[in-house]
């Protein structure tokens, strides 16, 4: 088995929207969005799709929000750019927000898309889309295959990769392990949260997002590696497994 890591963007912004507690809160703070290709002799399953291009050349626009100024976009090359769509058997998507699934958008209608049922749901309900932060454009409207998954979950039914529901940061929000590795995604975006416990100031529900982070924790303890969501220090791009 195969994971390869990508780097489909960049966001910066005021690094205490990223981090609590941060001693200089205004400071610009940029990191790395990833996304995850795991290759097996029947199967190639992107895990997140980056950002949409049209959402890094005008974010506001692309959205029809005025309310996403926090974020400024980068992107030298799209998940489209790096990776053979039309191969891929599947897409797992770990949640709904725009750097996870803005570029859902580039990957042919055929290919089906995993998500936890919790968010999928949320994702289509006005007061969890505002509460959640959610974009619509995202996701809303495209005709494809969906595999609605309820809690943990054995993708490939051979134990190889394990969907883990991990639900905080976004109200649905999910892991992926693949072998040794745990795609942690936002459960922490920077290693140090999974000790710290310092989320961003937004989040579904930051009790949830605690035991998430407390679970990953675990697992990282017990011997497993454990990515952060967007730790410049730890996401470059390249080859895991």
């Amino acid at each position: 088995m195969r994971l390869e890591r990508f780097n489909v963007g960049w966001m910066t912004a005021a690094a205490g929207v990223w981090r609590q507690g941060e001693e200089d809160p205004a400071r610009p703070a940029r990191v790395p969005v990833p996304a995850y290709l795991v290759e097996t002799d029947s199967e190639r399953i992107l895990i997140d799709t980056g950002l949409h291009p049209g959402a890094v050349e005008d974010m506001a626009a692309h959205y029809d929000d005025e309310d996403v100024g926090a974020f400024a976009l980068e992107q030298e090359q799209s998940i489209a750019d790096q990776v053979d769509l039309g191969s891929l058997t599947r897409v797992v998507l770990t949640h709904l927000h725009f750097d996870h699934v803005g570029g859902l958008a580039l990957v042919p209608d055929s290919v089906p898309v995993v998500i936890q049922r919790a968010e999928w749901e949320a994702g289509g309900d006005p007061a969890e889309i505002r509460h959640n932060y959610f974009q619509p454009r995202d996701y809303a409207g495209l005709e494809r295959e969906l595999v609605l998954v309820d809690g943990d979950h054995d993708l490939l039914g051979d134990g190889s990769i394990e969907l883990l529901s991990t639900p905080g940061h976004s109200t649905g929000h999910q892991s992926v392990r693949v072998g040794e590795v745990v795609i942690g995604a936002d459960v922490a975006h920077f290693a140090a949260v999974l000790d710290d416990f310092r989320f961003p100031v937004f989040a579904a529900d930051f009790d949830a997002q605690r035991r998430s982070a407390e679970r990953l924790r675990g697992l990282r303890d017990e011997g497993l590696t454990v990515l952060p969501g967007h730790d410049p220090d730890l996401l470059s791009p390249g080859r895991l497994l």
